[in-house]
């Protein structure tokens, strides 16, 4: 519920539930691109921040960004019933493709803008993958949530170098998301502005998050291994048992056949 309104409140709510079967399909159909999207955008402000992305490139992907926007919101509105809901329940997307047309036809640093607004799109993955998170530890699926882990402390570590002047090499992002997220913390690589500092809080935050549902995880699943064993022994007892049933049922019909013959015999004698 809570994650429902926070996405709401971002004007990126989806496709609802009551919706046309059509247009849920479709919202499925554009959950992979949109995250690929989001991570790309993560990737991206990167390259550019680091100044090792060509200006025609960036160009290029900032009007791909901006077309996937639009033909999402062509396709899900031309689906939904009601139309009017999904778009202000989804202004983001509309303010994206507002704004970014005269951004990307006034080039210059315009477009670093768009960008900016685009990042706001990694707050449902974030909500999103909570969710996920949550649905792996009840289906103990360790490798996902060990995977969650790493592409989290990947984006941290490309985010902290864009952000941070004191860390200046990807792989220096790369540790100091490590140990941030791990809670370790050797202080060799900090942040040192305002921003930096932030972000470092809430990775920190992350970190203690994903070690106790890692934590819980793994309990979990050693739990769940045993119980798995016990489940196991009691469906050999059960089929033992039903087989010595279906023996002693096959011994009760031939002694009923013994006797119905004996009691046959008595008779004509």
């Amino acid at each position: 519920m809570l994650n429902s309104s926070l996405n709401y409140l971002f004007g990126l709510r989806g496709v609802a539930a009551d919706e046309r079967p059509a247009a849920q399909r479709w919202a499925k159909r554009f959950e992979v691109p949109m995250i690929l999207l989001a991570l790309w955008i993560v990737i991206e402000w990167y390259l550019v921040a680091r100044g090792v992305y060509p200006g025609t490139l960036e160009r290029i992907t900032d009007w791909l960004i901006w077309l996937f926007f639009v033909l999402e919101t062509l396709v899900l509105s031309s689906l939904v019933k009601n139309k009017k809901h999904y778009l202000l329940s989804n202004w983001m997307n509309l303010l994206i493709i507002g704004v970014g047309m005269p951004l990307l036809w006034g080039a210059g640093g315009y477009a670093a803008r768009l960008r900016l607004l685009r990042l706001v799109l990694l707050i449902p993955l974030m909500l999103n993958t909570s969710n996920t998170v949550r649905r792996v530890l009840s289906r103990n699926h360790l490798g996902t949530t060990l995977l969650v882990a790493l592409v989290f402390t990947l984006m941290a570590g490309m985010l902290i170098t864009g952000i941070d002047p004191n860390i200046e090499d990807i792989w220096e992002g790369f540790w100091w998301a490590w140990v941030t997220v791990a809670t370790v913390g050797y202080g060799d690589i900090v942040p040192t502005n305002t921003a930096g500092k932030i972000f470092g809080a809430v990775v920190i935050l992350f970190g203690v998050g994903f070690f106790s549902l890692l934590t819980a995880s793994f309990s979990a699943y050693f739990v769940s291994r045993g119980e798995i064993e016990i489940e196991e022994e009691e469906a050999e007892e059960i089929y033992r048992l039903k087989d010595l049933e279906k023996r002693m049922q096959r011994i009760e019909k031939t002694l009923q056949r013994i006797e119905t013959q004996l009691d046959g015999d008595r008779d004509r004698a």
